[in-house]
């Protein structure tokens, strides 16, 4: 499903000062920072586009510093060069620090949106460095209020860029408000999703989540040192112990001033809202996120998928002529538990080439072409067999179209059945997925308003030149995850939002449907109708 992408990771690390040496910083607290590349290689699947982080050392006339560039982490943080990397950590070494792992859903492709966005002062206290993951459906309203102000003027169409002006709107003049108080009164004016790191000249660190939860913030604190970062695989593999690392409560946050480590609550939290595919797609499979293990609940998709194919009972699956073959990667869970409950092979029938490139950043013909070298059809493995093709999700259907052709030319399969791992995606996220409108959606030109039928699956089946297509139904997804619906948010899925901006941007995105337009991401679009 290399059709949507998040729009980015973060992290933060501190070494308290004046505590003992931490297990994990052996070369000392003032090289905490030397953390931060490798927890953003485990947050490396939340952002391919750039990556950067800001360091914290008194002892530099830089007091915080940002080192940021476009590429991979390998790539801005040059891991393969020992020279190069080495100096890079001496000359950003600091016992605090914030990272960033970015993919634009929002904003341009180039170093001025890479994060984190540093902000310079005389005052040391006004003088800070943020990263954030999500997006801010009311934007536009934050953007106007903005501009109305005075002579004032953005550089970017970014909502990061909003969220920089309003901090230091918080800082200006004689303001001088705690960081818990700092993140209240910009939260309160946000709608949408966001997980913020934040660090100031005075090495004061801020990590918080914003009340509905719908971006995941995981943190661990052995005494000594601090860390954060999106997914818990991030600080498992630093060599915290797992009965460290908790997830941080929706509408909290955690600070750091004068050495002290507090966590407090900054804003009341109504609901909860968790986003249902960081379980089924985005999230490494190593992470466990709010308590729920990834894998297990892409294992329990798969139970699902095997459930509605035996209850659908019109394949003979036990014919010893049938395979179950992955999408590569984030399907394989779900794949081979679908067939350990069917008793039949999952076998390996397309591998991935890990370096074909990003397909997401091309666009039309070019990303059809991304697709055709990401993934080869494995001959041996499919000649002749029924597949079951295991997918997470469709979203333009181009990736699946290009593959069904490749497994039938290259392949040689006999029949190949699509089933799907998550239920049909029918509408735009405005909370920090580069979802499409719904114009680009695959699933709504069938849908059209109604309910997903073995009818409107068998003309989906068609136009993909499939011999069937199955979804998993919208309740699946509760019950795989282990969480109430009432907790998860399925607006993709149901055109349900959970924040009253999100709601009226999905229906204004309907309202522009079919009319002719050449804004590519709804966020976009509706920004502009919006506005106008």
């Amino acid at each position: 499903m290399s059709e949507i992408h998040h729009e980015c990771g973060v992290a933060a690390v501190c070494h308290l000062p004046g505590a003992p040496i931490s297990d994990l910083c052996p070369d000392g607290p003032e090289y905490a920072s030397r953390l931060l590349p490798r927890m953003l290689l485990d947050l490396q699947n939340r952002g391919q586009l750039s990556a950067g982080i800001t360091t914290y050392n008194p002892k530099r006339k830089q007091l915080i510093d940002t080192y940021k560039e476009l590429g991979s982490v390998s790539e801005v943080f040059r891991l393969s060069h020992r020279e190069r990397c080495e100096q890079l950590m001496q000359e950003y070494a600091g016992h605090a620090g914030i990272g960033h792992v970015r993919y634009a859903t929002c904003g341009k492709e180039d170093r001025s949106y890479a994060q984190p966005f540093e902000s310079h002062h005389l005052v040391k206290r006004k003088w800070f460095s943020f990263g954030f993951n999500g997006q801010l459906a009311n934007y536009t309203a934050l953007r106007d209020d903005l501009l109305s102000a005075g002579d004032h003027h953005l550089a970017r169409e970014t909502d990061t860029e909003i969220i920089m002006h309003l901090i230091g709107r918080e800082l200006s003049g004689d303001r001088n408000p705690t960081l818990i108080e700092l993140i209240r009164n910009i939260g309160t004016q946000f709608d949408g999703a966001y997980s913020l790191v934040y660090i100031n000249a005075r090495g004061e660190v801020l990590v918080a989540r914003d009340p509905l939860g719908i971006k995941p913030l995981c943190y661990a604190f052995d005494g000594s040192l601090f860390a954060a970062a999106s997914e818990s695989v991030a600080l498992l593999n630093l060599g915290f112990d797992p009965e460290e690392i908790k997830s941080l409560a929706p509408g909290h946050a955690i600070t750091i001033v004068d050495g002290k480590f507090e966590i407090q609550q900054f804003v009341e939290a109504p609901r909860r809202a968790h986003c249902f595919f960081e379980w089924i797609y985005f999230a490494n499979v190593a992470s466990t996120l709010d308590e729920r293990s990834v894998y297990l609940s892409r294992t329990a998709l798969g139970v699902e998928l095997a459930k509605l194919e035996a209850a659908d009972g019109r394949i003979d699956y036990n014919d010893g002529n049938t395979i179950v073959v992955p999408v590569p990667d984030t399907s394989k869970a779900a794949a081979d538990s679908m067939a350990y409950e069917l008793g039949i092979p999952s076998r390996e029938g397309l591998i991935r080439n890990r370096y074909s490139g990003r397909t997401f950043i091309e666009g039309g013909s070019d990303r059809r072409k991304k697709a055709e070298t990401k993934y080869t059809p494995l001959r041996e493995v499919l000649e002749g067999k029924r597949v079951f093709l295991v997918e997470d999700s469709i979203v333009r259907s181009t990736t699946m179209q290009v593959l069904l052709k490749r497994i039938k030319k290259l392949g040689g399969a006999k029949e190949i059945h699509v089933r799907v791992a998550c239920p049909p995606i029918m509408a735009p996220c405005f909370y920090g997925i580069d979802m499409p409108t719904v114009d680009d959606l695959f699933a709504p030109k069938f849908l059209k308003g109604g309910p997903l039928t073995d009818g409107v699956q068998a003309a989906m089946a068609k136009k993909l030149d499939c011999d069937s297509l199955h979804y998993l139904p919208v309740e699946s997804i509760a019950r795989a995850i282990n969480l109430p619906s009432i907790d998860l948010c399925q607006a993709c899925i149901t055109g349900n939002y959970p924040t009253d901006r999100g709601q009226e941007l999905y229906q204004i995105d309907l309202e522009e449907s079919g009319k002719p337009n050449t804004v590519r991401r709804a966020y976009e679009r509706t920004r502009v109708v919006a506005a106008s």
